[in-house]
């Protein structure tokens, strides 16, 4: 019997965005546990559901998981952005009619502590994908202090990102997480009802991953496929990331493209690919926040695309 983990982040929201879909297919590029995967076949009984990850530890788990559903189900290991050809080998780009993303570090790899994404690991490792060749080591040793003190001010928004970075060269080598995040504490913001490392080994994570790259890697398929008639629900966990997904969806809602210098349109005002359905990031419920203090920084922007007929 399967030790079934906590439900997934904004799960009734999930469900709402999606309710509509009567028939067709909805792709889950970020499996993890196959908590969304799971709600969404069990709520909408005639889709089929393509769900996608690049961690094999969580295609393991999730292959048990969604047996009950197995002859509705498609699990492909990889990233969106590849795996989207083999999927439009499969099906016409029309019957998709749903994209799903839970950006960021899965529940599954935070509770593995041999992963190194805890703060009390005993490894330093972080990688999403445990094939890939760069983890938090090589980051925390062997990167330049130029180097690290990119990543803490761009990704961890740390203002005394020089002071967090000039100790880890001068401390270094670490060998866990664990042993970086209690040497470090000192110097982290004080007040916040996370743990004081949180931005410190966030920063690290989304280096280690290219979070950010394929993000935008992500929604550069999506914009390059011109799926019609299909919502593109998009969850994030970090400033930037939201303002990444913002920023795209705006861009694909515009008709007119000329360079906002232009002194009047030259285009033919027929760009746009769609409506954003969300004004403001949906956040999570009250009740969920209690139960879940990982839903704190979630916000989800939804996208729904026209047809080009």
């Amino acid at each position: 019997m399967q030790d079934i983990p906590h439900v997934p982040v904004l799960y009734r929201e999930v469900l709402e965005v999606f309710s509509d879909i009567k028939s067709g297919v909805v792709i889950d590029c970020t499996m993890g546990y196959g908590g969304h995967s799971s709600i969404i076949l069990e709520a909408n009984p005639n889709i089929k559901l393509i769900a996608i990850d690049q961690d094999q530890s969580a295609i393991d788990f999730s292959t048990a998981r969604l047996e009950p559903y197995k002859e509705r189900v498609s699990i492909k290991k990889g990233r969106f952005s590849s795996v989207i050809k083999d999927i439009l080998k499969e099906y016409d780009i029309k019957e998709i009619k749903g994209i799903l993303a839970d950006i960021g570090v899965s529940s599954l790899q935070l509770d593995q502590k041999e992963r190194g994404f805890s703060f009390s690991s005993d490894n330093l490792d972080m990688r999403m994908d445990k094939d890939a060749f760069l983890s938090a080591a090589t980051v925390v040793n062997e990167y330049s202090l130029g180097e690290i003190e990119k990543i803490l001010l761009e990704y961890g928004e740390l203002r005394n990102y020089k002071k967090i970075a000039s100790f880890i060269i001068n401390n270094r080598p670490f060998s866990s997480a664990k042993e970086l995040s209690e040497a470090t504490k000192h110097l982290m913001p004080t007040g916040k009802k996370i743990h004081p490392a949180t931005l410190l080994m966030q920063a690290i994570r989304i280096e280690v991953n290219n979070e950010l790259g394929e993000l935008e890697s992500l929604l550069d398929t999506i914009e390059e496929t011109g799926f019609e008639n299909a919502k593109i629900a998009i969850i994030s966990f970090h400033s930037l990331e939201d303002r990444i997904v913002k920023d795209r969806f705006n861009k694909w809602r515009e008709n007119c493209i000329c360079p906002q210098e232009a002194m009047r349109c030259t285009c033919t005002r027929d760009y746009s690919q769609g409506r954003v359905l969300t004004k403001k990031p949906i956040t999570a419920q009250e009740d969920e926040l209690k139960q879940n203090p990982r839903s704190r920084s979630a916000k989800m922007r939804v996208f729904e695309t026209d047809s080009r007929e």
